[in-house]
């Protein structure tokens, strides 16, 4: 199970999809052994980058029992956030029944005051059961929900069952810095923060006290030992982390960052196809050119990239 105390490095992963919109299931197998290859600590599947509104309830569950056979015994947290409470409980019992680590989740769109929030929370661990750890995602640019750091140490307060924040605010690292220091005086009790954003903060973020990467970055390789070298060699975590920024920013682009991240893992073997589900971006000839052009000075940088 995931706790206060889980660190390192989660890959966000994508949802495998055959060129006509089916679940590429042996994908799924092949990129969650490829991800274990590359050092993770664990995985995190079904979120926004995952394409999870996008599949049915049974092809979420296929998705879960798939990643977790193929795991290898490393903790796999479920997304689970839903319009509705009902999605949400039967999805975290089955997942939770099936061996994942924990499920994370976020309000709906509709959530804007403190107590809304607070109260959406209460509700779900009501839903899903006190005894499921959970990870609490902050990520307002696309929930458009901003979560105050008061929210968040008041949810976190009120249900023991919060273990970890999944920060991707922005601007935010002043929130990873007050939530460090409400723990130093006491006023907060232990929580695993795990940063996303497509590592775009990564550096900085773990100078200001984050615990690691959860993340999708098409080079899991670069979270690990940027998470690794944090806390030994900052100059060298630098220089790791600005080798990979031109991609990091491309991929980052709203609109097609997921095709690019999808174009890159194909091309790395981890999936055999690129393709989104519909409705989804595709890269056309020259953002293919200019990926790979950035593929090529990576490689010229960072010569232990993965490629």
């Amino acid at each position: 199970m995931i706790s206060a105390e889980t660190r390192g490095v989660f890959a966000i992963a994508p949802t495998p999809f055959l060129p006509d919109g089916a679940l590429d299931m042996a994908s799924l197998g092949r990129m969650t052994e490829r991800y274990v290859g590359c050092g993770v600590d664990g995985l995190t599947i079904l979120g926004i980058m995952g394409e999870a509104q996008k599949l049915e309830p049974e092809e979420s569950l296929s998705v879960v029992r798939e990643v977790i056979a193929h795991a290898g015994g490393l903790p796999v947290v479920v997304g689970i956030s839903a319009p509705g409470f009902a999605a949400m409980r039967r999805l975290s019992a089955a997942a939770m029944e099936m061996g994942a680590a924990g499920v994370m989740m976020t309000p709906p769109p509709s959530m804007r005051t403190d107590d809304q929030i607070a109260g959406w929370f209460a509700q779900a661990v009501a839903q899903i059961g006190s005894d499921v750890p959970f990870v609490l995602q902050d990520h307002p640019t696309a929930t458009g929900v901003v979560m105050s750091n008061a929210v968040i140490r008041r949810v976190v307060a009120e249900n023991p069952s919060c273990v970890m924040l999944k920060h991707e605010d922005w601007p935010g690292l002043d929130k990873i810095s007050a939530i460090r220091n409400w723990q130093e005086r006491g006023e907060m009790r232990a929580l695993s923060i795990l940063c996303g954003n497509g590592a775009l903060f990564l550096d900085m973020e773990m100078r200001r006290g984050a615990d690691g990467a959860m993340t999708g970055y098409a080079f899991p390789e670069m979270l690990r030992r940027v998470v690794d070298l944090a806390a030994q060699d900052r100059d060298a975590a630098q220089d790791l982390f600005d080798a990979h920024l031109p991609l990091l920013r491309y991929e980052h682009q709203p609109g097609i960052g997921l095709a690019v991240r999808k174009h890159i893992l194909a091309q790395r073997g981890f999936i055999a196809h690129p393709d989104l589900r519909a409705p989804g971006a595709a890269l056309n000839p020259v953002a293919r050119a200019e990926v790979d052009y950035l593929l090529a000075r990576l490689k010229a940088r960072d010569r232990d990239c993965g490629l």
